[in-house]
């Protein structure tokens, strides 16, 4: 483990000494210099959190703290002054400094939770700049947005398995971009070349899915008039998305775990088996192990489609990503519809930050088209954002039918009436956010 490094400058050895204490014992690698000049022959990128006197025999704080961020433009830079004076503080705040701490009775115990809650920032950065490195090309998934931890730990799961032909199943929360990191498994494999083939279970009837899959020969069923390739066939040499495998009915789940196991087929209405060679991505929402116990999916065939595991971060887990996939698709949208450029204000970020986003980028997605549409200025306020107000928690609704058994029936009027209510009820926040367009307080 790496252990932060902090650079301690002050000419009075002893409150140097002090300040260095505090933070050895909290297991940082502490520096320390009595002036300026020594402290910026050490310097280099490697330090983390300086912590700066002001007045230094050599050198200005000011000229130290700017010095500083042209070798290391990554460091945190905390003022230490013996006075308060508001002129030099939004310099050193305009030149980049994290804080502005007066030597008073309180300096210390200020400086130890600001250099506490620099931590956090610390230990992820030093975690971002690792994941970049070990990550052998950025570039390669370029339609994957952001550079959290979370995400970058993602890529690196996709990087180690793109180049095996192992059957790899994917998880995470619905709308959070599972095909996503399934194309970029199979375009950064060696089968780019051949047909990426997805298949959503969840989107096809029971009746009809079997032969979606594996196709089937003329006179097969009433109505087969005709030799017709399933999407296994159709993904011959190339990958296979399984997307929603949870959803698969469990009759159909034995022909799927012979795919997998023996990679062969049969067409329906035929006897001659078809050697396969594709790749079996899968992926789902739901807790396999969970329905496994429940009996609605096979455990011989849990255990074989596992292969190796990518989990999609959630959205609210991915950190200032949000921001960067906000921009990126408001742009998109602005695009589209023909209209100027748009950025966020740092309110509206902040507030984009807060929200839950249990749609994930589905719902994020969605939000900025809406915004795009209501915002007529070039600068995109709180109020111009339109997002799910019951995002924390979302409820199935009464149905009209369930809630006229409820109350014994309703008559055609009262039907009528909830129907248009339920209408008006979806264009509440589109309403209020135009209203507050033309209105603004």
């Amino acid at each position: 483990m790496i252990l932060p490094k902090i650079y301690v400058v002050d000419d009075n050895p002893m409150y140097a000494a002090t300040v260095a204490h505090a933070f050895k014992q909290d297991l940082f690698q502490v520096s320390e210099f009595h002036s300026g000049t020594e402290y910026l022959n050490q310097l280099d990128s490697s330090v983390d959190i300086a912590i700066l006197d002001h007045h230094l025999p050599d050198i200005t704080g000011l000229d130290l703290l700017i010095k500083s961020k042209e070798i290391n433009p990554e460091l945190s830079v905390i003022i230490l002054s013996g006075q308060e004076d508001i002129s030099m503080v939004s310099q050193f705040y305009k030149h980049g400094a994290y804080c502005y701490i007066v030597k008073d009775d309180n300096a210390l115990p200020e400086l130890a939770h600001k250099v506490r809650n620099l931590l956090n920032t610390v230990n992820l950065k030093k975690e971002v700049k690792l994941l970049e490195e070990e990550l052998e090309d950025r570039s390669k998934y370029n339609r994957i947005i952001g550079n959290s931890p979370a995400t970058l730990r993602m890529l690196k799961m996709i990087q180690r398995v793109e180049k095996t032909d192992a059957t790899v199943m994917i998880t995470g929360e619905s709308g959070t971009g599972k095909e996503l990191v399934a194309e970029a498994v199979h375009y950064n494999s060696n089968r780019r070349r051949k047909p990426f083939v997805a298949v959503n279970i969840a989107a096809i009837p029971d009746n009809l899915i079997e032969d979606e899959l594996f196709g089937h020969e003329k006179g097969a069923f009433t109505g087969a008039i005709g030799r017709r390739k399933g999407k296994f066939e159709e993904a011959q040499g190339g990958t296979i998305f399984l997307d929603e495998i949870g959803e698969m009915e469990i009759g159909l789940q034995a022909k799927l775990l012979r795919v997998l196991q023996e990679r062969k087929m049969t067409r329906l209405g035929s006897n001659k088996e078809m050697k396969l060679d594709i790749r079996i991505i899968a992926a789902t929402h739901r807790d396999l192990a969970h329905q496994v116990r429940e009996g609605k999916f096979r455990e011989d065939l849990y255990y074989r489609i596992q292969g190796f595991p990518i989990q999609v971060p959630k959205l609210r887990d991915r950190g200032r990503d949000v921001i960067l996939l906000c921009e990126h698709f408001l742009k998109i949208s602005a695009e589209k519809n023909r209209m100027p450029a748009r950025t966020f204000s740092e309110a509206a970020q902040k507030e984009l930050m807060k929200h839950k986003w249990p749609g994930n980028v589905r719902e994020l997605i969605a939000a900025m088209e809406r915004t795009a549409l209501v915002c007529d200025k070039e600068i995109v306020s709180v109020e111009s954002l339109i997002l799910n107000e019951n995002s924390t928690e979302i409820t199935k609704p009464v149905s009209l039918s369930e809630a006229a058994k409820a109350n014994g029936g309703l008559d055609g009027d009262v039907l009528d009436l909830a129907k248009k209510l339920a209408e008006l009820r979806q264009l509440e926040p589109l309403l209020r956010a135009l209203d507050s367009q033309k209105n603004p307080a």
